[in-house]
């Protein structure tokens, strides 16, 4: 396991492109790249983030989903068509940078109403779009369903609900597992090896958010049982604009978290009584 950081985390500081060209500055290895608009999805963009980042590596490319990702499960055909299209064309940029994993929110649940949610018919919805991933980037291997407050997969029961219809990957937030007021560990036990990538952030006993080693947060032990369940990914530092002020607190916790994993790996059976 090695700790990235996802260009997200530079968000109204830097423009990706930017964030990018930080990164492989701040001597950070991996990265997630966000891609944030429509013009940042086109093969102009990604061959200046490919002329940027170097030897930077790209684990996994986020999008800002919400402009198509929901009607990929809309009832209307030609609705899906349009947004397989944007899908698409982000994939193909994804797998020109190197990128492993897409990750993915899915619908989301914008009214407050109880959803009474068709499983089966997501789920087999879900295994199409991990064939189209597959068939369309011409290199991403997996799509990865990230845990969010405010989507379907807002409790850690969605994943195992869908799970016989689908071989879709996961990806675990810890802060979006806060917001959602469910204990981080529910998650992690329910993806089990489904796990591929893991976005980190900090929090306070309050709930606001914070960067890693300036919370509550005990990465330590999430590093620990993450080795301890046979975990062979990643992590990735996706924190907000507003907990942090200068990119040396970023630095900062990145040698955090690296302590934390080397705690975990050395000291952790001693520290979790096992």
């Amino acid at each position: 396991m090695q700790i990235g950081i996802s260009t997200a985390s530079f968000f109204t500081k830097l423009r990706t492109e930017e964030a990018v060209s930080k990164i492989r500055e701040l001597n950070i290895s991996f990265c997630e790249v966000f891609l944030s608009s429509f013009s940042e999805y086109k093969e102009s963009f990604i061959n200046e983030l490919l002329d940027r980042k170097g030897d930077l590596q790209v684990l996994s490319v986020h999008s800002l989903n919400q402009q198509f990702e929901p009607e990929l499960f809309s009832p209307l055909p030609r609705t899906r068509k349009d947004n397989e299209e944007v899908f698409a064309q982000i994939l193909k940029g994804a797998s020109r940078l190197g990128a492993k994993y897409y990750t993915f929110h899915g619908p989301a649940k914008f009214k407050r109403i109880k959803y009474n949610l068709n499983y089966q018919k997501i789920g087999k919805r879900v295994e199409e779009l991990c064939d189209f991933v597959e068939r369309e980037s011409g290199g991403v291997t997996a799509l990865t369903y990230e845990n969010v407050h405010w989507t379907y997969y807002n409790e850690p029961e969605y994943i195992t609900n869908i799970s016989p219809y689908t071989r879709v990957k996961t990806c675990l937030d810890i802060k979006q597992a806060k917001q959602s007021q469910i204990d981080v560990y529910k998650y992690l036990e329910k993806m089990g090896d489904r796990l591929v990538n893991v976005h980190l952030c900090d929090y306070n006993e309050d709930g606001s958010l914070a960067l890693p080693g300036k919370g509550s947060f005990d990465f330590t032990k999430l590093f620990y049982t993450l080795l301890e369940m046979g975990y062979k990914g990643d992590a990735i530092i996706e924190v907000y604009p507003e907990n942090y002020n200068t990119f040396d607190e970023l630095v900062r916790c990145y040698d955090y978290l690296n302590q934390c994993l080397y705690n975990a790996k050395n000291y952790g059976g001693t520290l979790y009584g096992k």
